[in-house]
C-alpha cells in the first residue's frame, strides 16, 4: 500500500474513489428503494449532450454535463407528474435525444477532444485537484440534503400518497432527490465514464437491499459495498492491465453475483435449523 501512496496520481485517485464511492452508495440506497434504476442509466447517457456542448464551445464539459444531468433528472420528474407519464417513458425520450445531440455536436464541430474518451469510459488516474474539489462540494451538498431530509425521503420512497397525506412536501422532496441523483451521476462519470456509471448508482443499493432486513442496515451495507468496489477496482487496475472504471464495475458485479447465489442457500439453512 505504501508503494501505491508514493505516487501523487494514485493519492488523488484513492481520494476520488472515497468521495465517489460514498456519494454513489448513498444515492444508490434511495435509487433502489424508489425504483429509479433506469433513470440513473438514462441520465448518464443524456449527459453526453451536455459534455459535447462543453467540448465544442470550450467550456468545462464537467460543468455543462452536470447542468444537463441535473436538468434532465428534474425535467423527467416534472414532465412525468404533470403529464401523468411514467419516468421510464420520459427518460427513454431524453436518453435518445441527449445521445443524439452529443453525437451531432461532435460530428459537426470536428476536432480532437482527448477529454471525450475519458468521460465516456472514465479515467480516475487523471483526476486533478480541481476535480477533487468538485467531487467534495457535490458530496457535501448531497449529504447535507440527505441528512436534513432523511426521514422525509424514506417516506416518499415507501409511499408517496401516505407521505403527502401526512403533510410532507412530496413534490419538492422528489425533485431534490432527482437533482441529487443527476449530480451524483455526473460526478461519477469522472470515475467510470458515461458507459458504466449506472452500475455505481444501482449495484451497491441492490446488493444491500438483498442482504438487509431494515433500512439502517441497508444504508450501511450500501456504503460498505460501494467503497469496497471503488477501492478494490482501483487496486486491481494498479496491479493488472485493467481500466479502473471497468475493474470497479466488474468487482461490484461479482459481489452481486455471489450474493444472489449464496443468499438462497443461507435462507434455506435458516429454515432447516428452525
Amino acid at each position: 500500500m505504501s508503494e501505491i501512496l508514493a505516487y501523487g496520481f494514485m493519492q488523488r485517485a484513492l481520494l476520488a474513489a472515497l468521495l465517489v464511492g460514498t456519494l454513489c452508495s448513498t444515492i444508490s440506497f434511495f435509487v433502489v428503494l424508489k425504483r429509479l434504476s433506469f433513470l440513473g442509466a438514462g441520465i448518464s447517457h443524456t449527459a453526453l449532450g451536455g459534455i459535447a456542448l462543453g467540448l465544442v464551445t470550450g467550456a468545462d464539459p464537467v460543468l455543462t454535463g452536470s447542468v444537463f444531468a441535473v436538468g434532465t433528472a428534474m425535467s423527467t420528474g416534472y414532465i412525468s407528474r404533470i403529464g401523468k407519464i411514467s419516468e421510464d417513458t420520459v427518460i427513454g425520450i431524453f436518453y435518445a435525444s441527449g445521445m443524439a445531440l452529443g453525437i451531432a455536436l461532435i460530428s459537426a464541430f470536428k476536432g480532437y477532444y482527448p477529454e471525450l474518451f475519458a468521460l465516456l469510459f472514465g479515467n480516475i488516474l487523471s483526476v486533478s485537484a480541481g476535480n477533487l474539489l468538485y467531487m467534495g462540494l457535490a458530496l457535501a451538498v448531497i449529504l447535507t440534503f440527505v441528512v436534513l431530509f432523511f426521514k422525509e425521503l424514506l417516506a416518499i420512497c415507501f409511499d408517496e400518497e401516505m407521505a403527502e397525506a401526512g403533510g410532507l412536501p412530496v413534490g419538492p422532496l422528489y425533485m431534490g432527490l432527482l437533482a441529487a441523483m443527476g449530480l451524483a451521476v455526473m460526478v461519477s462519470i469522472q470515475l467510470v465514464g458515461v458507459v458504466l456509471v449506472a452500475a455505481l448508482i444501482v449495484t451497491p443499493g441492490a446488493i444491500a437491499y438483498r442482504l438487509s432486513s431494515n433500512y439502517r442496515t441497508m444504508l450501511v451495507l450500501s456504503l460498505a459495498v460501494g467503497l469496497t468496489g471503488s477501492f478494490g477496482g482501483l487496486l486491481l487496475s494498479y496491479y493488472y492491465p485493467v481500466p479502473p472504471g471497468a475493474a470497479i464495475v466488474l468487482i461490484l458485479a461479482a459481489v452481486f453475483a455471489v450474493v444472489m447465489a449464496i443468499k438462497p442457500l443461507l435462507e434455506k439453512r435458516v429454515r432447516e435449523k428452525y
